[in-house]
């Protein structure tokens, strides 16, 4: 389709480079090859009498036009998106329909299983691509609506968009059963001298929920394990003396599959609320509603 002798198409090419800054890495976005994407580039400099995107470095980096167009190109294809999809009514039984949701592994193992199997039932035709939000900025994938719902704590998600809470967990120390220095309780000394695993995040091991408001109060740990996930610290903790201060969920679901003791902290930590966010110019979009009902529906079932 053209609109003032520009083929529209091109836009999706242009929004893919400033978001990218990489023909190579554009072209995976959009599902074009390499050289495709340097002749859409091409095109987009042709129409707009500017390089648009320049090399420096290993990267581009957008001219003052392309940065000028950034925004607007993006907020144009969302609405575009948003139009198509707001259709009289989703039918989840016929619906061919690819959701995208953005969660920790914690979500995803404690939250995530039963509601994939109603939805298989409910919906056998939709398809599901579950991402970890262990990005640098879980908002920018919102924000681009390169994701249909972000599951995350309350107070990271963005204020931009709408919310909903989903559910409250609070924090608990897991043992190994056959641990010889662990017994029914841990005392504030026991907890200090003891060895923890513990959960960092990316690769700037960004500290997780419970470290940081630990190191708030004060509190120093002996930690011993930088574990790589959630679903990674009851398995580290097996067959070991380290301990592990976990959300209480995910504790009672490995707990019926590892040898596990689960304990109360020695220390107060804050209740976890997760919530759901979407992008607000689906909000009224009868897929995304049908998701956010059947995630909401896992939540309280729990």
């Amino acid at each position: 389709m053209h609109f003032e002798q520009l083929d529209l198409n091109l836009l999706v090419a242009l929004d893919a480079l400033l978001t990218e800054r990489s023909i190579t890495a554009a072209g995976v976005r959009v599902h074009l090859t390499q050289s495709a994407m340097s002749g859409a580039l091409a095109r987009l400099r042709e129409f707009f009498g500017d390089e648009l995107l320049t090399q420096v470095g290993r990267k581009m980096a957008p001219t003052p036009l392309g940065e000028s167009l950034a925004e607007p190109v993006r907020q144009l294809l969302l609405q575009i998106k948003a139009t198509i999809n707001t259709k009289p009514g989703f039918d989840p039984l016929t619906s061919k329909r690819h959701f995208s949701l953005m969660m920790s592994d914690y979500v995803d193992t404690v939250l995530m299983s039963e509601i994939l199997r109603k939805a298989e039932t409910e919906a056998p035709g939709v398809r599901f691509n579950i991402m970890s939000n262990d990005v640098p900025s879980p908002t920018e994938f919102l924000e681009r609506a390169d994701v249909d719902l972000l599951i995350m704590p309350r107070e990271y998600v963005s204020e931009k968009h709408p919310r909903e809470d989903l559910y409250t967990d609070d924090y608990v120390c897991i043992a190994w059963q056959g641990n010889p220095l662990v017994g029914d309780s841990l005392r504030v000394e026991d907890y200090s001298s003891l060895g923890h695993v513990v959960l960092q995040f990316g690769r700037g091991r960004i500290p997780g929920h419970d470290e940081w408001f630990l190191t708030k109060q004060g509190v120093t740990r002996r930690i011993e394990v930088l574990a790589m996930s959630f679903n990674s610290l009851p398995q580290h903790v097996t067959g070991s003396r380290r301990i592990a201060t976990i959300q209480r969920r995910l504790a009672e679901y490995y707990a019926r599959y590892l040898p596990l003791k689960i304990l109360p902290l020695p220390h107060e930590l804050p209740a976890l609320t997760e919530a759901m966010q979407w992008h607000s110019l689906f909000t009224d979009d009868p897929g995304n509603r049908w998701l956010r009902s059947i995630v909401k529906q896992g939540a309280l079932s729990k």
